[in-house]
């Protein structure tokens, strides 16, 4: 008995002496997959005592960390702020400097543009992602734009919507969706031309309807700030680009796998502490709860995009003004439903 407790992950967690039974050991189980086998890779919460199993936690841990670990519900409790933010000026030439939108671009405008309406057939048969919708008032973009920047100012986090490869970590030239593990979806024409025209329209201050809100036990969130139709394209998943290899002992609970490549060595994450967008705020959830699948409404999907690897979040459902946003860390972020993509 000794020996399969000292195979789960325990550190400083205080806990009651353990009765000599098997039976209790058998008792705890994977938060995410409901299994309690392969107990060498099944870790402990040293805060709430839940198991999860390294293969099953996202990004998946390589081994065993040496020091403390915290669930994905602990880790972002206890890395929030307990204090009240200090909120960014909303100030337009402020928060245009601090995005970079581009000068003379018409802010504060959305552009018109008529669409087609297509049969209902049609539409089923060819669903594709849909760029964001932005707030039609100039000043709530503003607002909308100050949260993200009061967030980012508050974890000393800079701006950024692109992926990023600095020197030290994993070269450009490693964001290869050919090594992928079984494969990676290829991104359409199509799509392509949505997730650069919400691109376009962020560099011209056509902001997501998005706000980030400061909640003082799960830090800052992110909401909704009018409704969302299924299949919306949320955000692209951005930060520094790492080899995986390189952050086995990273405690940081907003990695993002990038590449799970056949050759481990070279499997990538995306790590968001230093430059970022409005994903890191974005909440992952447990579906496999029965109200982490009531809350779920986004989904964490990789493409191949002229073959580099990309993450992006997407609306899986309609999603109602005032609702915040969460995406399945525990899903197979290459997959997604088939009827969306036909």
């Amino acid at each position: 008995m000794a020996t399969r407790i000292l195979l789960r992950h325990r550190t400083r967690a205080e806990r009651e002496p353990e009765p000599d039974s098997d039976d209790l050991i058998e008792s705890i189980e994977c938060e995410a997959c409901g299994s309690g086998e392969a107990d060498a890779e099944l870790l402990l919460c040293d805060k709430c005592d839940a198991g999860y199993h390294t293969f099953c936690l996202r990004p998946i841990l390589p081994r065993v960390p040496s020091g403390s670990w915290f669930c994905p519900s602990c880790s972002s409790t206890s890395s929030s702020c307990k204090k009240i933010p200090k909120k960014f000026p909303l100030v337009q030439t402020k928060i245009v400097d601090f995005f970079k939108i581009k000068r003379g671009s018409g802010f504060g405008q959305i552009e018109s543009k008529k669409r087609k309406r297509k049969s209902v057939l049609t539409s089923k048969k060819k669903r594709k992602l849909l760029p964001f919708n932005p707030s039609e008032d100039p000043r709530r973009r503003l607002e909308q734009m100050a949260s993200l920047a009061t967030a980012l100012t508050a974890t000393d986090t800079v701006f950024s919507n692109e992926l990023t490869y600095v020197a030290g970590m994993a070269p450009k030239s490693a964001n290869r969706a050919a090594l992928e593990k079984g494969g990676m979806q290829v991104m359409s024409r199509e799509d392509k031309d949505t997730l650069i025209q919400c691109k376009m329209m962020m560099e011209r201050g056509e902001w997501p309807p998005l706000l980030v809100v400061f909640d003082p036990v799960e830090g800052f969130t992110v909401e909704a700030d009018r409704h969302i139709r299924d299949l919306t394209i949320i955000t692209e998943y951005v930060g520094d680009v790492d080899y995986l290899r390189n952050r086995e002992t990273d405690d940081g609970d907003s990695m993002m796998t990038l590449l799970s490549a056949r050759d481990k060595t070279k499997s990538l994450v995306i790590c968001p502490d230093k430059r970022s967008n409005i994903a890191r705020f974005i909440n992952g959830i447990n579906n496999h709860t029965l109200d982490g699948k009531k809350k779920q409404n986004l989904k964490c999907v990789r493409f191949d995009v002229d073959g580099e690897c990309r993450v992006l979040l997407v609306a899986i459902r309609d999603i109602r003004k005032g609702e915040r946003l969460y995406y399945d860390y525990n899903g197979s972020e290459h997959e997604y439903p088939t009827h969306h993509f036909v």
